[in-house]
């Protein structure tokens, strides 16, 4: 899991899908690329890198338990977990993981704040080889309690998918601070079939 603390390690070839073992012998088979999940799994891959490298949250407090901390891990019904890491400025990213092939519409995640907040990732994208499902790039927080939240945002999951979600105001300031322009919404966040 890539939003979960600790540093990432994937094997050669994890990257994009390589079917076979590794062998020391012979080359990756990078041939696979040309095939539209291998390519969409790249894609992935370079966005959570991307992702986890940009926004402090994903990395400052990695080996401290400030960095972290449980939204819900008790939904085994329908088997959706969520959590938050945290920054030392006070960043928030929310994660949120669907693990069955059923999308869940209008699933409430309690958060500690109202406002936008902008889906970063959304592994379900059409870009990688996903089917769709989401929240049209972002979703409007809702003065709803939920896991003992003031807050909370009805949320769009994706079958067998996991989003990656921040504070609009705080993602469009951090996008100023870089002089970076924004990925379009249709590449990497997905609206509903």
């Amino acid at each position: 899991m890539y939003a979960h603390p600790g540093k990432k390690l994937i094997f050669m070839g994890g990257e994009f899908g390589q079917r076979n073992e590794w062998y020391h012998e012979r080359g990756l088979d990078w041939h696979l690329l040309s095939e539209l999940m291998h390519a969409g799994l790249k894609r992935w891959v370079e966005d959570l890198n991307s992702t986890y490298a940009t926004e402090a949250a994903l990395h400052e407090l990695d080996f401290d338990q400030g960095g972290f901390g449980w939204v819900d891990f008790r939904d085994y019904e329908q088997s959706v977990i969520s959590f938050e890491r945290k920054g030392r400025s006070g960043e928030v990213v929310l994660v949120v993981c669907n693990f069955t092939p059923v999308p869940r519409e209008n699933y409430r995640v309690g958060i500690d704040r109202g406002g936008r907040w902008r889906e970063l990732l959304n592994s379900d994208a059409v870009a990688y080889g996903g089917s769709g499902w989401g929240n049209f790039g972002s979703v409007e927080a809702e003065e709803v309690e939920a896991h003992g939240r003031r807050y909370s945002l009805p949320l769009t999951l994706p079958p067998l998918g996991v989003l990656y979600l921040k504070p609009a105001v705080a993602a469009e300031a951090e996008r100023g601070r870089r002089n970076v322009l924004p990925a379009k919404a249709s590449e990497t966040s997905c609206e509903p079939p």
